[in-house]
């Protein structure tokens, strides 16, 4: 465990790194154009009126959102590749019945007749026929191992940004549970040792605070307790040790720093 630790720790910094050098060069690269992300703040007087920190924040805060969540999902993935074997898209088939089958059940979520249970999905079976070629998909998938140890697919769909818009739950379930019979589909038609697969709702960290019930209702209409990986879980899972959550957040801790001088530069690069 010692030297998967080190590696983790190695991947964080390196990720954190990358991320700093990255941000501060993007922004401090557009100090001259009137275009720019902070120089098109300063252009806004109700936003300049409040103060140049303000305005500053203000205009970082959305790239870095997003440019956050890709470091997290990032991270993820190459400290999935020291336990599990990473994949990075599903070429299968899907079948009509299974397609009808996805829209029955999410309509019955819809409508509040069912609460999700794995077994809605899991238990469900479709013949398939010799021929398939016009059945045939492929499903770009980012967070998608194989454990071969234990013979298990998993299939995550990661919100880094700690949770799932109310709008694209339903989106994102039928999505998952189209990939789900996919992959199945596939072991079905080859001689794939791994033969279980499972899916999963992710988010980098909980919203409602580590240690406190994830509450998020739109999304639990859709997504059942046991296929949430909510923060701790999820980076436990990812790190396959329940120790994963605290090395990666110690780590990131002590390399944050990096990211503080990054924003303390682009700062000075804009006279604030």
């Amino acid at each position: 465990m010692k030297n998967k630790e080190t590696a983790i720790r190695s991947i964080v910094n390196t990720a954190v790194e990358v991320f700093a050098n990255t941000f501060s060069n993007r922004h401090i690269s557009q100090v001259s154009n009137p275009d720019g992300v902070i120089n098109s703040k300063r252009n806004n007087c109700f936003m300049s009126a409040l103060g140049e920190d303000f305005m500053i924040y203000s205009a970082l805060s959305r790239s870095f959102d997003s440019s956050l969540g890709s470091m997290l999902e990032t991270i993820g993935r190459n400290i999935a590749r020291l336990s599990y074997r990473v994949l990075d898209d599903i070429d299968s088939i899907l079948l009509p019945a299974q397609d009808q089958y996805i829209r029955n059940l999410i309509s019955s979520y819809d409508r509040r007749d069912e609460y999700p249970k794995v077994s809605h999905y899991d238990s469900f079976t479709a013949i398939i026929p010799k021929v398939t070629d016009s059945y045939r998909q492929v499903h770009k998938t980012d967070n998608f191992f194989c454990d071969d140890s234990s013979g298990t697919y998993y299939i995550i769909e990661l919100k880094a940004g700690g949770d799932l818009d109310n709008k694209k739950a339903k989106s994102e379930k039928s999505e998952i549970l189209r990939e789900y019979f996919m992959l199945r589909n596939k072991i079905a038609m080859s001689s794939d040792k791994a033969s279980n697969v499972k899916i999963f709702f992710a988010t980098a960290y909980n919203r409602y605070g580590e240690g406190h019930e994830w509450k998020q209702e739109r999304v639990l209409q859709y997504f059942s307790r046991e296929e949430l990986l909510i923060g701790r879980d999820y980076w436990n899972f990812i790190c396959k040790s329940d120790k994963g959550f605290e090395i990666i957040t110690d780590q990131y801790n002590k390399s944050a720093w990096k990211i503080r001088e990054a924003i303390s530069n682009i700062k000075a690069a804009y006279h604030v």
